[in-house]
């Protein structure tokens, strides 16, 4: 209660209390966020009791930066739930954090630039001004979804693009921000010749069946990771057994030794997309110190295994 002979007090006073200027009270009221209790007999604007708390309430929330419409839901909510509340922080938060992962991203690249020599500086700037902060992966789906099996079904191709597209790191250093520049470059330069590099499997006849295929490579390159982390040499064993067998079945056809000699020659010819894993670890970044394997490096582990195995049944 205002210490008045109506109990309600004026625009000036109310902002006094609240530790705001009268034109804030003013655009507020005029909003219809902070409605008046009355006016004066000279027009003037006249509060009650509860307008205190209530502006002291939308000078927090708009303290949080929330939108004068979202303070407006929250002023409005009815059953004191709070939920109008608590999804208008949480929009903030996500909206926070992307801007801080946008500085980091420029905080990195800044540092990325500052850091190299004179000579390497117009590179590097080119790069780093062909990708947003932080980047956008829609570049590096695009490439795969045309690298890709046109019949791949949604799950199997979700499922592939989850481990060959990296997600930007939220604290990148300066040379993640560099490998990943260099990865959409590679990703978006124009295409030499026709298939776009793909391996012979992909054009193969209608028989083929790649989700089969990349449903078992997942788990073989699982497996592969498993064993290039405990940092053993490509062998034998389930990790092989398991990449055969997705190519068989993809073909329709049974683990042999005659397919895996056949196999071996056609991974053998298959066209190669090395530096795009190499950057992909290099966006990764290290883990205790050692790289952390790709489909990329899993898929050339098995290979090696395939093709040490051919080359002891042939000897």
């Amino acid at each position: 209660m205002f210490p008045s002979h109506d109990g309600l007090c004026g625009i000036g006073e109310l902002a006094e209390r609240a530790g705001v200027t009268v034109k804030t009270v003013r655009f507020y009221s005029d909003r219809g966020l902070l409605p008046e209790t009355a006016r004066s007999s000279g027009g003037h604007r006249r509060y009650g009791p509860d307008a205190l708390d209530r502006l002291l309430l939308i000078r927090s929330l708009r303290a949080l930066d929330l939108p004068v419409p979202q303070v407006r839901r929250v002023l409005d909510e009815e059953d004191g739930s709070g939920g109008v509340l608590e999804d208008a922080v949480a929009g903030q938060l996500r909206e926070v954090g992307s801007r801080l992962g946008a500085l980091r991203w420029r905080e990195a690249g800044l540092r990325l630039v500052q850091e190299c020599a004179p000579e390497e500086r117009a590179e590097r700037l080119r790069l780093i001004g062909t990708v947003a902060a932080p980047p956008s992966t829609d570049p590096l789906v695009r490439f795969w979804r045309a690298w890709l099996p046109r019949r791949m079904r949604g799950r199997a191709l979700a499922a592939f693009l989850d481990q060959a597209v990296p997600p930007p790191p939220e604290d990148p250093t300066p040379a993640q921000v560099l490998a990943f520049a260099r990865l959409n470059a590679f990703v978006t330069r124009p295409c030499e010749g026709t298939g776009r590099g793909q391996p012979v499997v992909h054009r193969s006849s209608t028989d083929f069946r790649p989700a089969v295929l990349y449903d078992g490579l997942g788990e073989a390159y699982g497996l592969a990771a498993a064993q290039l982390r405990w940092g053993r040499a490509p062998r034998p064993g389930e990790a092989l057994d398991c990449f055969v067998a997705a190519y068989a079945a993809s073909y329709g056809t049974g683990d042999s030794a005659d397919f895996r000699r056949l196999l071996t020659g056609r991974l053998a010819a298959d066209p190669r997309i090395d530096r795009y894993w190499e950057l992909v670890a290099e966006v990764i970044g290290p883990r205790d110190g050692r790289a952390e394997p790709t489909p990329g490096t899993a898929h050339d582990w098995l290979l090696a295994a395939l093709t040490g195995e051919s080359a002891e049944r042939a000897a």
